[in-house]
């Protein structure tokens, strides 16, 4: 138990929430960009493959891009209008990707297409995971992996409670929120597809306790023929983690390199929950989500439903941004990563855009990095017992291997809460990701 008795797990920190800005504010529809880039690769997995040519008419919704695989998911256009490129974007990783340029009709109505609907009560299991593939839904909380991988148990375990993650506790994002307020019955209906998906024996929506009249709007609407409850967990981060809410919300631990389904347990982001609900009736796909645009340098800040594809760089100069714009966050500031160029496109994974002036990311002077002096602070922070400072000491030394086999590095979900409070400025998540891709090369024996 947390805080006044509210479910919680040890360790954590409390950065500014950040929220007041947009957490009352509706979602508002945004514009279309003179020219929209969906990138092929917005998933874990392999990149889809392109059905569509250059010079080609496409309409809102169609689909432009087949899953290569199961570990692949469809592509739709965002916009009806005419592909005028395939060809290379930037990414948020830094890598050109494969891409499909789209110039909009400037007189359509762009409604989107109707498909063929996935009645949950009728359809198999099976039939719903394959209309989730088809319908291009990966998880919106920023993992980007495909929901009908993650939705299917694997063989010989088995599901009983699914956690519906509205927790949100990234600084200033107030999408889920906002989702959890205005789409609630779309929430409810995605639910009735994971229910038939897993068989499992109950549903709990985990919202934290910044968020009371999300919780509230959903308990209204919670029908009495379903076996779901809404816990209200205390304002922590990485409370949303799913390692995190499993244990906050039922007591159980995942076991170091497993599963949620081996502590019986399968989390899903309540706004990829919502998206289920709201596209699987009409048999749609993805083709716009609602992403908070937020922090200090943001002049017009809000919750958009904003078309994938749209570029950053239209984004910040339609909501306005201060003249010392520094540093722009494709998601929140503790775990979304810097974006090295405006050109890159927003994706299904994006779900803000935070930027800060040179006040807030000192800029201007400099941020020295001083030595370790074994405070602990990061050790007391880490939500999963790790030892962040012994393992910042051989990321320097490069001794990757004994960070992963003596030290459990692969268990680091790369929170960021050891950076956070680390007094020596002392950049540990990146020394991390550097050493797992490292360790992930040499496994693969690369």
């Amino acid at each position: 138990m947390g805080l006044f008795g509210r479910k919680s797990f040890r360790h954590g920190v409390h950065p500014p929430e950040s929220k007041d800005a947009t957490a009352g504010l509706p979602i508002r529809q945004f514009p279309f960009a003179p020219v929209l880039v969906v990138p092929l690769v917005q998933h874990m997995g392999k990149p889809s493959v392109p059905v569509v040519a250059e010079d080609q008419e496409v309409t809102r919704g169609q689909v432009i891009g087949r899953p290569d695989g199961y570990m692949s998911v469809a592509m739709h256009a965002p916009v009806s209008g005419v592909v005028k490129r395939i060809g290379l974007t930037p990414s948020i990783t830094g890598k050109m990707v494969p891409g499909v340029y789209i110039e909009p009709f400037p007189g359509s109505t762009q409604e989107v297409m109707e498909g063929e609907p996935c009645d949950p009560d009728s359809a198999s299991p099976e039939e719903i995971l394959a209309a989730v593939q088809q319908a291009g839904v990966v998880g919106l909380g920023g993992a980007a992996f495909p929901t009908h991988v993650k939705l299917e148990v694997p063989e010989g375990k088995s599901v009983d409670s699914i956690i519906v993650n509205g927790v949100e506790c990234e600084p200033y994002l107030t999408t889920d929120h906002r989702v959890m307020l205005e789409q609630r019955d779309d929430v409810i209906q995605g639910i009735r597809y994971l229910l038939k998906i897993t068989a499992a024996e109950r549903v709990i929506i985990g919202v934290e306790a910044n968020k009371p009249d999300a919780a509230e709007a959903l308990r209204e609407v919670v029908p009495t023929d379903l076996p779901v409850s809404v816990e209200v967990l205390e304002v922590k981060y990485p409370q949303g983690a799913e390692k995190m809410l499993i244990t906050a919300l039922l007591g159980r631990e995942v076991p170091s390199g497993g599963l949620p389904a081996d502590a019986g347990a399968m989390c899903i982001n309540v706004a990829t929950t919502a998206e289920i609900g709201r596209l699987l009736p009409h048999g749609r796909g993805i083709q716009e989500r609602v992403i908070t645009i937020s922090g200090p340098a943001v002049k017009d800040k809000g919750n958009y439903r904003i078309p994938i594809g749209t570029p950053l760089r239209f984004i910040l100069d339609t909501v306005g941004v201060s003249e010392d714009l520094s540093r722009v966050f494709m998601g929140g500031p503790m775990m979304g990563p810097a974006a090295s160029s405006l050109d890159i496109p927003v994706v299904k994974g994006t779900s803000g855009v935070v930027a800060f002036t040179s006040a807030e990311t000192g800029r201007t002077t400099a941020v020295r990095e001083y030595p370790c002096i074994r405070c602990a602070y990061c050790v007391d922070a880490c939500p999963l017992y790790l030892n962040p400072s012994q393992l910042g000491l051989l990321a320097k030394s490069g001794d990757y291997q004994r960070m992963a086999d003596e030290l459990n590095l692969m268990d680091c979900f790369e929170c960021g809460s050891c950076t956070f409070v680390c007094p020596s400025h002392i950049p540990l998540v990146q020394h991390f990701r550097v050493a797992k891709r490292a360790v992930r090369k040499a496994r693969a024996g690369g």
